[in-house]
């Protein structure tokens, strides 16, 4: 497990959980989880494409990533930005099936990028993941704060000059990038898996948007840490772990949450029963 030829794998996969524990939780905040999978989804008809003419299908994954994220925040100007994903997704994944209709052969590098290859990152791959992964952590940097402002309160950070159009966009462009790094080595079915199902649990956990960026990242890493190694332990897909694992975490936040809450629920009548009661 913890031999040579895994090296990649570990390192791979700590950077992927680190991009999609950040990136999910402000797709979580915002109410854009439906953007978050349809990304992914339809940036695999760009490496389809890719895969076609014989060029890099890390290139196509890219520019069909950017393409979809600026044809998503191009439909919802004036719209529902649930229905414009829906349109973006619907016409990506119609050019992927022409695509793949087109081709002589699925190429065993297409069905990594459907479902993952974690265990088959080259060393030559790493470069580019990390490359991606710092220019997507410096984008969050730097528009950290009227991303957050404009996530958690659109009026007010309209009132302060934050436009909400461009924060969207930038917001798009971010997926796209985290795409672009993450489908090649979880997927595109389980990106969207690793980017919510942390980030979900981690606010139910925490209302404090640093924490709560902190520890969808950590329920990120302990998933896909957990889930090569069970991969590795039962030879079964590392897709089936990252996604029951997703689930799991997620129901026991859920669980912890009503608990708190009804914790809380109890001490209020008790704490109003000691304010009211007359001081002798």
């Amino acid at each position: 497990m913890f031999s040579s030829f895994m090296t990649n794998t570990w390192i791979a996969a700590s950077m992927v959980a680190v991009i999609a524990g950040v990136v999910g939780f402000f797709a979580v905040v915002r109410g854009s989880s439906f953007a978050a999978h349809a990304v992914p989804q339809g940036a695999f008809a760009g490496a389809a494409g890719a895969s076609l003419i014989g060029a890099n299908t890390l290139l196509g994954l890219g520019v069909f990533a950017v393409a979809g994220a600026l044809g998503i925040g191009w439909l919802s100007r004036r719209g529902r930005q649930d229905v414009a994903t829906a349109l973006a997704l619907v016409v990506l994944l119609g050019v992927g099936a022409l695509f793949l209709s087109m081709s002589v052969e699925y190429a065993p590098e297409l069905y990594s990028l459907l479902f993952g290859e974690v265990l088959g990152v080259s060393s030559s791959q790493l470069l580019p993941l990390g490359l991606l992964g710092v220019a997507c952590l410096l984008a969050v940097g730097l528009c950290y704060r009227p991303l957050l402002l404009s996530s958690v309160l659109g009026d007010v950070a309209e009132a302060r000059g934050v436009h909400s159009l461009r924060m969207e966009m930038c917001f798009l462009l971010i997926v796209a990038m985290a795409t672009t790094m993450t489908v090649p080595v979880v997927g595109a079915f389980l990106t969207f898996s690793l980017m919510v199902a942390p980030a979900a649990a981690a606010r139910l956990l925490t209302a404090r948007p640093g924490r709560a960026v902190g520890l969808a990242v950590l329920i990120a890493l302990l998933t896909v840490w957990a889930a090569v190694s069970a991969s590795y332990v039962t030879q079964w897909p590392v897709g089936f772990f990252v996604g029951a694992l997703g689930v799991v975490t997620y129901g026991l936040a859920r669980g912890w949450a009503a608990v708190r809450l009804n914790g809380q629920l109890r001490r209020r009548p008790r704490l109003a029963a000691v304010t009211a009661a007359p001081v002798s």
